[in-house]
Formats: structure tokens, sequence, C-alpha cells
């Protein structure tokens, strides 16, 4: 199967895509990654849905990414003697460690590390920003606010405090667990919630021990401070809108969706964009207009992934959804303003071989008749530096590890396949020819550029680029041994 995009399909499965029909009916569709909400489901739920992917994965013959997506710390208020009460803007309200009932006066906020990093003028959101409270007071148990907006209040409500760095670390109990726990499965990437430094991602990756690759879901103000910081010390990133849109002005979302989607490209790591998508699709078999139109604005300004949540999780209409986003992609790709878009947005400092190696291989491939562009890659580093070039022929990512391809089916463009393993140039320019004529990519009559690293097998040594033809008879006889 070749997809005929660049752009990925993430799909998020939950209650409405969990057995092997539906889900294989959303790789059909154009997912190319599956996501696990470890916020949701038991492990026991999660190992069946990551079975049924790897069931697919060998029924199809074609890699699929599994990333676990970890739920991070959850900040929420204590309950209420009557359930719920309703604060009027302008009204005194209380926040402490007093595990008693609240009422329209008070409530229990049950943690100790909120409380040691406010400071008077802080801003406390309840309930998705719904309920918005400034903090006139505070000490080591309590915080005195003033409602700014009202609302009603209720039990164990989500807060969010964006006005400072909170002394909590992104990984709860659970988290470790559940990393623990999805790294043991299997899964190809882990993405952390509640990052805040580039320590977060650390101790994630020191958790995952090599065994899955750090995504950092960029959704809070802190994170936004730090991006270059935390940018360098992952692996790819997620533009998480959704916590973003509550602890930001809803209005700044936008140019830092654009400003974390040029950094992770500079970067060549991948990026998803996320959150509410096609939100109406959930109940809906048709998006609004708005929504189609945000989608493209994320293909447009050259993310590597655009992810479905609850459309494809939880939703009435989960392929429809996966269908919608694979037909808007494949229309804006297909838009003579979409190359244009990407090239003048290509900003790529180049310091290594690799770098020269991989813009040679663009140039060449877009100067003259070139079908593709194959790259033997050990971790990946190669392929992904090809993708950041955003070139417009196909990307083919060869490589014997499993787990390589299966990380670059996040990376835009990139189509993935499992190869033998080759100690001579010539089998490596080989098995391209091969590869390009297999998935359509090109015929015997066209050429590709290979580029790959001598010796072989060793990471990190891109460093030969060779344009050879698809016709393998030729190969033996131009090529040396």
């Amino acid at each position: 199967m070749r997809r005929l995009r660049n752009v990925k399909i993430v799909a998020t499965l939950g209650p409405s895509s969990s057995d092997y029909e539906t889900i294989r009916a959303l790789f059909e569709a154009g997912a190319d990654v599956f996501r696990l909400n470890m916020s949701h489901g038991s492990h026991e739920e999660q190992a069946a849905r990551h079975a049924i992917i790897r069931k697919i994965e060998a029924d199809t013959g074609r890699p699929i990414a599994i990333l676990a997506d970890l739920q991070g710390p959850k900040l929420r208020t204590g309950v209420f003697a009557k359930g719920e009460e309703e604060l009027a803007e302008g009204a005194a309200f209380r926040f402490d460690l007093d595990p008693a009932e609240g009422d329209k006066t008070r409530v229990c906020l049950p943690h100790k590390e909120i409380f040691a990093a406010l400071e008077p003028g802080a801003s406390l959101l309840v309930n998705d920003g719904k309920i918005r409270l400034k903090v006139e007071t505070c000490g080591a148990d309590f915080a005195n606010c003033t409602v700014t907006t009202g609302g009603t209040i209720s039990n164990r409500k989500g807060v969010n405090v964006p006005d400072v760095v909170l002394p909590l670390a992104a990984l709860s109990d659970k988290d470790r667990a559940d990393l623990e726990f999805a790294c043991e499965l299997g899964v190809d990437w882990l993405a952390l919630s509640f990052v805040q430094r580039p320590e977060d991602v650390q101790e994630a990756r020191g958790l995952a021990r090599g065994r899955a690759a750090i995504l950092s879901k960029i959704e809070k103000p802190a994170a936004v401070k730090a991006y270059k910081e935390i940018l360098a010390a992952s692996d790819g990133i997620m533009v998480a809108r959704g916590d973003l849109g509550v602890e930001l002005p809803v209005h700044s979302v936008p140019p830092i969706q654009k400003q974390l989607v040029r950094g992770a490209r500079a970067a060549a790591k991948p990026v998803i964009v996320a959150t509410q998508m096609l939100e109406s699709m959930i109940e809906s078999p048709m998006p609004t207009r708005a929504e189609v139109s945000d989608v493209a604005t994320a293909i447009y300004e050259g993310a590597d992934a655009v992810m479905l949540s609850a459309e494809s999780a939880a939703g009435d209409y989960p392929v429809e959804a996966v269908t919608t986003m694979d037909s808007v992609a494949k229309s804006v790709e297909a838009d003579p303003t979409y190359r244009e878009v990407i090239e003048a947005s290509r900003r790529v400092s180049r310091t290594t071989i690799a770098d020269g190696i991989v813009a040679a291989s663009r140039e060449i491939a877009e100067a003259t008749d070139i079908h593709a562009i194959c790259c033997f890659t050990q971790s990946g580093t190669t392929a992904s530096l090809v993708a950041r070039e955003r070139p417009s022929v196909p990307i083919i990512a060869l490589t014997p590890i499993p787990a390589t391809l299966r990380r670059l089916c996040l990376t835009w463009g990139v189509h993935c396949v499992l190869t033998d393993t080759v100690d001579r140039f010539k089998m490596a320019v080989v098995s391209a020819a091969r590869a390009a004529r297999e998935y359509g990519f090109a015929t015997e009559k066209d050429q590709i550029v290979v580029t790959a690293g001598v010796p072989f097998n060793v990471k990190g040594t891109t460093n030969i680029l060779r344009v050879a033809p698809c016709d393998e008879r030729l190969i033996f006889r131009t090529d040396p041994e």
C-alpha cells in the first residue's frame, strides 16, 4: 500500500475503534499512526488494541506507528457539600488544603505544589478556563482569590495555573507505571504531557531507556517559553492546542502553532498539530468549513502530521473522519500554492556532511527527472533530514530495523520499506531500485537518487549520494563492486 500524500494522519483509538474491522478500516482510510490515550482505558484494553494494530501490520505488510499518550499530573478541586456552587464575578473565593467539603466561599485544592508556586496576581483557571480567579493573597496552604469570570463550579473540576512554573514532575506515579507498560508492550512513541522544562523530557527518556522515542506535548506557557530547549531534548513535538487555548489567550494560539511547527521543521523533528481538528465529526458525518480550513492550514504550514482525538476514539463517524482528513490533505498537496508556501518556509541551517548530502539530493531531484529519493538509514536520522527539505518527489526510507521504520511513519513524506542488511553500496542501490519499482514510484526507465553512509550499518555516517537507474541490469553493468 502506498499513500498518495505526504502529511501523516494520527488516529486515536477508543470505544468507537477497538475491534479489528474498525481499526483496519481506519488504516485503509489513511491512518498512519495510532494513538493509545493512557488517560482512558485499562492496560488490558490498550494491550488488545496494540495486538490488533500489529496484526493489521502483519496482514498488510506495511509498518504502522503506535503512540502512547501519557496522562500527566491532573490538578483538580475537591468536592462540594451541595455538589456544585455558583461563583459570581467579583466574589471572594478561597482554595486551601482543608479536605472538608466546599461551599460558595471555599473548596479544597489538594495540591500543595500549587500553593508553593503561587504569587499575588497569578491566575487560577477552573473547568477548562470557564471560571477564572485572580490570587489576592496566598501562603503555603491557601490562596484567597477574587472571581474575575464567574460560573458554576462543581466536584473535581480541573485547575490550570498558567502564570507560574509548577514544582511538579511531568510524570505522576500513574504515568511511570503507564510508561513502563507501554515500553514493554512495544510502542514506538511516547507522548509526554505537562512538559514545562527540558528536564521533564530527560526524565522520561531515562525511564524509556531507548525503547520508544519521546514526543513532547507543548500545552503550557512555560513550555512555549522554553521551547528551544525542550525541542532539543525531544525526538518530536505535539502542538496540543486544547490546554494552550485555556492557559493562553485563544487568539495567541495560531501564531504559536506556526512558531512551533517551523521550529520543529528546522530541527528535522516530526511535529503533530492536534486537538479539535474535526471536532464536529464526533456527532456529524460532515465537518464544518472552518474545521476543514484548520486542517488545511496545518498542512500548508508543513506539519508532519495532523491528529484526530475523540473524532476517531469516541465519535459516531471514526472512519469518515479519517477519510475527510485524507481528502483534505490530498487536495492541499495538489494545490500549486502548497509547493510555493512550503519552499518559501524552508529555513535550514546546514552544518554537516549529512545536511549537504540531503540538500543536494533534493536539488538534484527537483532539477532533473528523478522519481524518488531513497535513503538507507539505521536510526532514521537521514530520512528525517531528507524530509526536512520537503522535496517534491517521494522519500523512500530503507532499513533492516523494524523499530526505525515504525517511528518514521510519523515523518512527513516518508514511505517506509523494510530491507535486508546490506554491506555493499551496489546492493543498497539495487534494493532502492527494487523498492521504487515495487511500490509504484518508478519504472525501469526511470532514475532515483540514493543516499547512504559508508561504512554501512553505522549510525550518523551519511556521506554518499548516487543518481541511479531503476534498471538493475544497468546498475550491475556500471557500478563497481
